[in-house]
């Protein structure tokens, strides 16, 4: 039950940092698009991504609290 309680560790704090991702890459999406520097339609994969990386994330958050 020890190692799995390690692993638990692991898998909360990999879910923490997808759900961090997912927060941040659309405040960089919404700022590469002000700049020029990507399209609108780049700018909503960039969204979409952010999306699925949280809810991946959240899943995983539930997941290691099971």
């Amino acid at each position: 039950m020890g190692a799995f309680a390690g692993g638990c560790d692991v898998i909360r704090a990999i879910s923490k940092a997808g759900q961090l991702f997912g927060l941040g890459l659309p405040m960089i999406a919404i700022i590469l698009e002000l700049n020029h520097r990507i399209s609108l339609g780049q700018m909503l994969v960039m969204l979409v991504a952010a999306v699925c990386c949280f809810s991946i994330g959240r899943i995983l958050e539930g997941f290691a609290a099971s």
